[in-house]
């Protein structure tokens, strides 16, 4: 079996979403583009069916099992969003699904995700240690395993997002993309190039976990110890095994971001665009206000927002400080 998607997979894959998601929409950031100094355009996620882009990559694979396969149950690991996605598909398909989450997600992820009908394992331990007691579980009660980055289903599923921003905005030059695991870069990097190889493709990563950062100047996968950044929906401490490849061959550069910076992008998503993003979202549009990506005046630039699941009261804090 293949570890990688292709170009093939990833339009299968929005045929076969079609009917169940949002093509969410692009939206022109005047306001935020007088300050860094391109035309901006974003792509809110935050609009999507669960408040996040997971939801395609979750239910791409959910759809394409066979139904024996899921009959007993499916599980995973993930930071909230993965969870929310995989809970909807499961619930759409009428199977059980156990979520095994770090005892670091934020409150109304665990909510979302328990109100979708999930059972949820809080686990302390690093992502290595979290999935190492998924397939333990999944080995003693026959329950399939839906990896949130490593699988390619999952990675095409993502990927429908560059096919989205490539038809409705033809003409653009730059894509952000926010870094965790490094399925949705994976999937939408592999979109964007296949189709139009002319695109830049740049990953926001975290700075305080900037494994895919050093990966690229070590050239191998390098491990760093996870630390508490802001940004939760990017707290992975270990590049994925299949995303790597893809990621250095087609994205062009990947730039790390302090919290201060994706802090301030939350801030200004949210008073010049009325958007609420959570920390990991807000990653590229902070990159850009750090001055972190080169830009010019004319260039068109689409940052993706990744999702809004985030604690009403910590929002707050954010917004309010």
């Amino acid at each position: 079996m293949r570890n990688y998607p292709t170009i093939e997979d990833i339009r299968q894959a929005r045929e076969r979403l079609r009917p169940h998601i949002r093509h969410t929409p692009l939206l022109r950031a005047d306001k935020i583009e007088k300050v860094v100094g391109c035309q901006l355009y974003l792509k809110p996620e935050t609009l999507q069916v669960t408040g996040a882009f997971k939801i395609r990559g979750a239910l791409n694979k959910v759809l394409s099992l066979p139904r024996e396969e899921i009959e007993c149950g499916i599980i995973a690991s993930s930071s909230g969003n993965h969870a929310q996605g995989l809970s909807y598909a499961a619930r759409m398909m009428g199977v059980k699904v156990i979520l095994v989450l770090p005892v670091t997600t934020p409150k109304i992820k665990i909510a979302n995700t328990e109100a979708l009908g999930a059972e949820v394992v809080l686990f302390d331990g690093d992502t290595a240690a979290r999935w190492q007691k998924v397939y333990e579980i999944a080995e003693g009660n026959n329950y399939a395993v839906v990896h949130g980055f490593e699988d390619p289903c999952v990675m095409a599923g993502q990927g429908t997002i560059g096919c989205e921003i490539l038809d409705d905005l033809e003409t653009v030059d730059t894509v952000i993309v926010p870094v965790g695991g490094g399925g949705l870069i994976s999937g939408i990097a592999t979109a964007i190039k296949e189709t139009k190889p002319s695109v830049r493709v740049i990953g926001a990563e975290p700075a305080l976990t900037p494994k895919y950062f050093y990966s690229r100047i070590n050239k191998e996968r390098t491990s760093f110890p996870l630390k508490n950044t802001i940004a939760d929906g990017l707290r992975i401490s270990v590049p994925g095994q299949n995303p790597y490849p893809i990621i250095e061959r087609y994205v062009d550069d990947i730039v790390l971001v302090e919290d201060e910076h994706i802090i301030k992008g939350m801030r200004t998503l949210a008073s010049d665009m009325k958007l609420i993003a959570e920390p990991a979202a807000a990653i590229g549009v902070g990159a850009l206000l750090a001055g972190s990506i080169e830009v010019h005046k004319d260039e068109k630039v689409c940052a993706l927002l990744t999702g809004g699941n985030w604690d009403l009261c910590d929002l707050a804090k954010v917004y309010g400080e």
